[in-house]
């Protein structure tokens, strides 16, 4: 059993898609972009990676499979530099727990990577977490991201949610209180739901140079 959560099922055949090299990144089209904040160039604040990041996470932006039953997030944002240059071939990880609070340790479920397109966007459709207990007590939902561009050094960090999220019958501003990890710089911009389906946005600002 992994620390933090219990372990759910294998993501099945999703998860059988090898990691890319960074040197020929997969590429997809333009995407939208919604409207946000302009880029203050202040760096998102790191996170600590925590016990249950898997490498080899197949490239994909959908992490919605047939055995996820929670509330649906469409997560959208840019990554910029320090300049408020956006950055395209950004490498990109997302990893989180499920609608139960549990982690795919055997699996990829819920797990993935992509890479930014022209523009420095990205899109991940997945869910919202649920809370759960870990070595750090009673953690608030949150998605765990790393990223990098190439020869780059590497961002980890966690987005959390509103204080006034509804999702799964949770107090999100109870949860987000009590968590001794979470970050409020790093709380993702929601909207809905609009039949069931939340939409978040949230901008990255990295580092480019060791």
């Amino acid at each position: 059993m992994a620390l933090g959560a219990s372990v759910a099922a294998s993501a099945g055949p999703a998860a059988e898609a090898a990691e890319p090299s960074r040197s020929s990144p997969a590429r997809r089209a333009t995407l939208p972009l919604a409207v946000t904040p302009a880029c203050s160039g202040q760096e998102t604040p790191a996170a600590i990676e925590g016990p249950l990041f898997k490498p080899h996470s197949p490239t994909r932006g959908d992490l919605i499979t047939p055995a996820i039953r929670g509330v649906r997030l469409n997560l959208r944002g840019v990554v910029y530099d320090t300049a408020c240059k956006p950055l395209p071939d950004t490498l990109i990880e997302f990893w989180q727990c499920d609608q139960n609070g549990d982690y795919d340790t055997s699996g990829f479920s819920l797990r993935g990577h992509q890479y930014t397109d022209s523009r420095g966007a990205y899109l991940l459709r997945t869910i919202i977490p649920r809370d759960y207990w870990g070595r750090w007590g009673q953690r608030a939902p949150h998605i765990h991201t790393q990223l990098q561009i190439s020869g780059g050094p590497v961002l980890v960090t966690q987005l959390y949610f509103p204080d006034d999220t509804q999702a799964y019958g949770r107090d999100f501003a109870a949860l987000n209180a009590a968590d001794r990890l979470l970050n409020r710089a790093c709380t993702i911009g929601l909207t809905g739901p609009a039949a069931g389906l939340y939409t978040g946005t949230f901008d990255f600002v990295i580092t480019t140079t060791v």
